[in-house]
């Protein structure tokens, strides 16, 4: 939540390398970055305007003026007029690996919470016998569940895992991750494929995820096996394109 008369937070000094080929706003934005989502700069901490601050950390004003607009980009920051710039709060950034949103968000401190909204033992569909390489109607459990990042609903994710695979129970997926689940069982995902994408929320999806109907959301769609090729679970997830981003580093050998 954004507060017009909230005090100005100090910034401490930040060091540049005016030597590094690096950009002097990226040095300065991935600073604040880090400030932000360590908690130092806290959720709705309004910052000095670019003039101030730039001359605050020796800076030029195009410097600060384009690291702000780079932290804008990223959804860090907020500009409001007659309010200034704010810290929102930061997105949920998922490095595309193979791990699990529950692994993830508990790594980052999020503080992940689930609420089952439903579990039970059918036969696949066609489409899915597909995906895990079944024969048509071969029981697996279909759940559905919403995962939050501390009060805040962030993905919808339904998941189709074989009987033979693992058993689930409702309180055991409260209280831990599919993957986690899927460990303990001894059964270890190994390697997948994902497809990401976008749609637009469906009313039902906007009521469930606090979001207005035809809100942009990214979609996951994931299968995964184990060491020994066997599939271990499909997946189709969405989260709110608000709160949440894939992230993928890229480099050349």
């Amino acid at each position: 939540m954004l507060h017009p008369n909230a005090a100005v937070t100090p910034l401490p000094p930040l060091v540049v390398d005016r030597l590094s080929p690096i950009p002097l706003y990226y040095q300065v934005a991935t600073r604040l970055e880090e400030m932000i989502e360590s908690g130092e700069l806290p959720v709705g901490s309004r910052l000095e305007n670019e003039l101030d601050l730039s001359d605050q950390l020796g800076v030029s004003r195009p410097t600060m003026r384009r690291a702000i607009s780079y932290l804008v980009e990223r959804g860090l920051l907020v500009r409001r007029r007659g309010i200034g710039t704010q810290v929102v709060q930061p997105k949920v950034r998922r490095p595309v690996e193979l791990s699990s949103l529950h692994d993830d968000l508990t790594k980052t401190g999020r503080a992940p919470r689930t609420e089952v909204l439903s579990l039970e033992v059918r036969p696949v569909s066609d489409v899915v016998a597909h995906a895990l390489g079944v024969p048509d109607g071969t029981p697996a459990t279909h759940l559905e569940r919403l995962r939050y990042a501390g009060e805040e609903p962030l993905a919808l994710m339904r998941n189709v895992i074989p009987t033979s695979v693992l058993t689930l129970r409702r309180e055991d997926l409260e209280g831990a991750g599919l993957y986690q689940l899927l460990r303990a069982a001894g059964t270890e995902p190994r390697m997948a494929t994902e497809q990401i994408g976008a749609k637009a929320a469906t009313p039902a999806e906007a009521r469930t995820l606090h979001e207005k109907r035809g809100a942009p959301l990214l979609t996951m769609t994931r299968t995964a096996w184990d060491s020994a090729g066997r599939v271990v679970e499909h997946g189709d997830h969405v989260y709110r394109a608000g709160h949440y981003s894939f992230e993928i580093h890229l480099a050349v050998d």
